[in-house]
């Protein structure tokens, strides 16, 4: 919470449901992550927060932009950003879209199959392409381990393949998983990468380009290590493992760069118990899954909640959204507590949700609209 967004609150009130983001922190996480991996080219993730404010701050810093779909890359088109400036960095793609953005301009394109890479030599033709390879995401809270990405034992045959058909194999990516929690899941992927560069050399395929994907984390209810610590480790492994011959390194940070910028204002709806004797309260927030809360699904994501009646006593709660559904319940298991004398109509806010909210809402569910954004 920034004093200019509690402050936006003060003064004008919203209606909440909302989303308030502060585009200074958006601002100073970019500088602070190029800052501290000097050499590396930044490629924000555009479908963490796609709001035109933020990929207008980041196309002035000099950002790239790492595109999941091509209505992602008609965005950042309309905002006079570059097509050399981005990255089709989604494996699964129509072949329709493929060929849109190549004649749009973009040349770098993604994948992990065999099948991708016959529609990339159709739709865009001579292009760059890289090969995502798999690794484990243990200590990731969103891992993103199985539905995208090859065994490594693929990729180099893939490489070649790619060349056979006239593409042009640049190099490789790979993601740790999403709020990555454990420092050294980099250290294995880079040396991962490294055996993949010299394979491929062994074939005659010169790599150029490796793409260390995102999981740099934003500061949730249970904090992180510090952005040194991961960037330290990333830079004693690029050396490592690529001491001769450098290639072009990219990272592709979204929840990082968004997250701790944004708050949604919340307001509680009902407070109540399933029985007399039960221990815990369930308390009806005007959010919910649906409504821009999708990564507590499994409680994965975990966010710190603030009340305007902290700092007295405080009870076990089961927290849930507004929505006719059984599965709209934000936290029963964590173990949240709030304050004993919260009422219904207080306003609460929901801390460093400037990433995966917003552009998840589902519109019109049980009619609820979508919700509101500010960026300030």
């Amino acid at each position: 919470m920034t004093k200019k967004i509690q402050r936006f609150f003060e003064n004008e009130s919203p209606a909440s449901p909302c989303l308030v983001v502060d585009l200074d922190v958006v601002k100073n996480n970019y500088l602070t992550l190029q800052n501290q991996l000097p050499g590396l080219e930044i490629f924000y993730a555009v479908k963490a927060n796609p709001a035109k404010p933020i990929l207008e701050v980041l196309r002035d810093l000099g950002s790239n932009f790492d595109a999941a779909s091509i209505y992602e890359i008609g965005q950042c088109l309309a905002l006079g950003i570059a097509p050399e400036r981005l990255s089709f960095g989604h494996t699964v793609k129509k072949e329709s879209h493929i060929h849109e953005a190549f004649v749009s301009g973009v040349r770098h394109f993604a994948f992990d199959s065999l099948q991708e890479l016959e529609k990339l030599a159709r739709a865009a033709p001579k292009s760059s392409v890289f090969c995502r390879f798999l690794t484990p995401n243990d200590g990731a809270d969103w891992p993103l381990s199985d539905k995208f990405g090859c065994m490594p034992n693929m990729v180099v045959e893939l490489l070649c393949h790619a060349a056979d058909l006239g593409l042009n194999p640049i190099g490789v990516s790979f993601h740790v998983g999403s709020q990555q929690r454990k420092i050294s899941s980099w250290e294995k992927a880079l040396e991962k990468a490294s055996k993949i560069f010299d394979e491929a050399a062994s074939r005659g395929i010169g790599l150029s380009f490796l793409n260390l994907g995102g999981g740099f984390p934003s500061q949730y209810r249970t904090p992180a290590c510090d952005l040194e610590d991961y960037t330290r480790i990333i830079k004693s492994s690029i050396k490592s493992n690529f001491s001769s011959d450098v290639p072009r390194i990219i990272v592709e940070p979204g929840r990082y760069i968004s997250g701790n910028a944004g708050v949604i204002q919340s307001e509680v709806v009902l407070i109540s118990k399933k029985s007399p004797e039960a221990q815990k309260r369930w308390v009806y927030l005007d959010i919910g899954k649906f409504g821009g809360l999708p990564e507590v699904l499994d409680e994965s994501i975990q966010y710190q909640i603030r009340t305007p009646r902290d700092g007295g006593d405080t009870g076990p709660v089961v927290i849930a959204g507004p929505t006719c559904d059984e599965v709209d319940v934000i936290y029963d298991s964590a173990d949240y507590e709030l304050p004993i004398d919260l009422e219904i109509g207080d306003r609460v806010e929901i801390l460093s949700t400037g990433a995966y909210t917003a552009s998840y809402c589902s519109v019109g569910f049980n009619g609820f609209p979508i919700l509101k954004e500010y960026y300030i």
